[in-house]
């Protein structure tokens, strides 16, 4: 069986073109968390609805005091610590993915398997954040993890650099 190239599967463009309409992400995450949160079992309280709502009003990874001032600036003062557990419901759910690098949060816009391994690709320039397979990758790192006796529970692997719009000066 002849093997497909691992440009394949890499989208042209991982980020959304600059300007684009965002309130369908918003809306269509909005829409996948309802139902997420009802097939787990799980509630989608008031509170981590606005959380998602914050992270997910960009493509930029949030970190938890940022989301917590932009939701006091919005009402009252809420605790750090509830903005953690709402942040680990959303992340649990898998509608949020963690950028290890910055310990920040930004909103999956593609629904799949929370666990499933994915390439974090990072703007240094605009602070977009977005995620694309890599199947290959991954294969070829599960080889060198297994040679070297471990057991690898989720691989995530960041790429840090500059995107598209921000090389050509949008």
């Amino acid at each position: 069986m002849a093997r497909r190239p691992i440009s394949a599967d890499i989208p042209e463009t991982a980020f959304p073109e600059t300007g684009h309409n965002h309130g369908s992400c918003e809306t269509t995450l909005l829409e996948r968390a309802s139902r997420v949160f009802e097939t787990k079992g799980m509630k989608l309280t008031d509170l981590r609805k606005r959380v998602l709502e914050e992270i997910a009003a960009s493509h930029e990874a949030l970190g938890a005091y940022e989301i917590l001032a932009r939701l006091s600036n919005k009402g009252p003062r809420l605790a750090p610590i509830s903005v953690y557990r709402a942040i680990d419901a959303l992340h649990e759910a898998g509608l949020v993915h963690r950028l290890e690098s910055r310990n920040a949060f930004f909103a999956c816009h593609a629904a799949h398997a929370p666990e499933r391994d994915q390439v974090i690709l990072s703007c240094e320039k605009c602070g977009r954040v977005a995620e694309i397979g890599g199947e290959e990758v991954f294969a070829a790192m599960r080889v060198v993890v297994e040679k070297a006796q471990f057991e690898a529970r989720r691989i995530v692997t960041e790429v840090s650099g500059t995107c598209a719009s921000c090389r050509v000066g949008h």
